[in-house]
């Protein structure tokens, strides 16, 4: 095998290895196709405002591969700070969705913090059913999250179903 030949495999292997990497960890992340987190709500503004407030794509910041919208430069440097603090459980998959080895979409508008942590649901009715056993629903999704946050739903579905 010549030494180029060599070389351009090589270099092949590791652009595929490479795409497959950053792929895998944007299954981690429940973002639109244009890798917008949370449908544009600041999720800074849970814990400073107590409340969902949409953000604005002239605040913005890109972590774990998807990008986050915020409703003023203050939330966006509060949340460059500290990502880990302010960023939603479980990439922003809904709570309970997870608990049922799920990846399912969220309304931002159905969310609790519990324990200085960001949870999302499916929607209201989802929520109050995850409301009934707050507790009990993070432990089962902790456990759960481990298992599928590197899964495409495809992959869950045979695993899991």
């Amino acid at each position: 095998m010549k030494l180029s030949t060599l070389i351009k495999s090589t270099l092949m292997t590791s652009a595929l290895l490479a795409s497959s990497l950053s792929f895998a960890s944007n299954i981690e992340v429940n973002a639109n196709g244009n890798d917008l987190a949370i449908k544009g709500y600041d999720t800074v503004s849970y814990f400073t405002k107590g409340a969902p407030t949409k953000g604005s794509d002239e605040y913005t910041a890109a972590y774990n591969g998807a990008i986050y919208q915020f409703s003023s430069a203050y939330n966006r440097d509060l949340f460059q700070s500290e990502p880990s603090k302010y960023a939603p459980q479980y990439g922003g998959f809904c709570a309970m969705g997870v608990a049922l080895n799920k990846k399912l979409d969220t309304d931002p508008t159905a969310w609790h913090i519990r324990g200085d942590k960001l949870y999302l649901n499916l929607n209201k009715a989802v929520q109050k059913k995850w409301s009934t056993d707050i507790p009990g629903y993070i432990n089962i999704a902790q456990e759960s999250w481990t298992d599928i946050k590197g899964l495409t739903e495809d992959q869950i579905e045979k695993v899991f179903d």
